[in-house]
């Protein structure tokens, strides 16, 4: 189920997913990006890095079109997000899902409702298809449907993480954001989940941009990582090319004892026999 949106579609699968060129941030004096140029590409999983400050989070939210850069361009499929019309971002944000920080379930709505809400929100599928939906993505994210009724306030942070995966999934996108998808998991549910996010991008062929500070889901999801420093994108490229660059975030971050310690697990880069 995918909901028919007369959308262009990528030229092929070299054109980026996401293409953001020369962005600009700035508040007051405070200039957060400076002229960063990234691109993610079909079916990889992108993970932006960078310290306190970097712009990760804005970032995301300019890609989402939740926030408007100073200047610059942010396309996604192809479209440029600042200037299309209401219309046609309405249609662009029914191909993409996101999982935000804490899982972000509305309080008031039980477990059924948080999924079905995209569903309803589009207007356009009755509620028989909505629950065989909703039920489909729960079994998706491993939570059984008798969980259906219970309300966020009665779930453990683990189920919280799935449900709000699977509402992220409900319209089935082609595009996914993850924002510090295992923060606030213990180690057993956080490899889980991303075991669980491995297991649904390959069989989906989704394409993922991920924040994330943890270094062991950073190892085990990440096709290729984006460092934010200095306003700018240092590195947008493999695990082992981007864990040896001479920079000082670099070194802090995945030279130290916690960095080499997920580097000595991390599984080959993608292709490599």
């Amino acid at each position: 189920m995918r909901p028919a949106t007369p959308m262009p579609e990528l030229e092929d699968e070299r054109t980026p997913v996401v293409q953001i060129r020369d962005l600009w941030t700035q508040f007051g004096s405070f200039v957060v990006h400076r002229g960063l140029d990234l691109d993610v590409m079909h079916g990889e999983v992108v993970s932006l890095v960078g310290g306190s400050g970097s712009g990760k989070t804005t970032l995301m939210r300019q890609v989402l079109a939740l926030e408007t850069p100073t200047r610059g361009e942010v396309k996604v499929f192809g479209i440029p997000v600042h200037s299309s019309s209401a219309a046609t971002l309405k249609k662009i944000r029914k191909r993409w899902g996101v999982l935000f920080q804490e899982g972000a379930l509305y309080s008031a709505l039980s477990v059924y409702d948080n999924i079905a809400l995209p569903l309803r929100e589009l207007r356009a599928f009755d509620e028989d298809f909505i629950r065989d939906v909703v039920m489909l993505k729960l079994d998706m994210v491993d939570i059984e449907r008798r969980h259906a009724v219970k309300m966020p306030a009665d779930l453990s942070g683990g189920m919280v993480k799935r449900i709000a995966l699977a509402r992220a999934l409900a319209l089935e996108p082609e595009l996914v954001f993850l924002d510090e998808p295992t923060a606030g998991l213990d180690p057993d549910r956080s490899e889980s989940f991303v075991s669980l996010v491995h297991s649904l991008h390959r069989k989906l062929q989704l394409t993922v941009v991920m924040i994330t500070h943890d270094l062991d889901t950073l190892v085990s999801l990440s096709d290729r990582i984006a460092v934010l420093v200095e306003g700018r994108v240092l590195a947008n490229a493999p695990l082992n090319v981007v864990s040896k660059l001479d920079h000082p975030f670099v070194r802090n971050y995945f030279q130290g004892e916690r960095g080499k310690r997920a580097l000595s697990v991390a599984p080959p880069p993608r292709g490599t026999p």
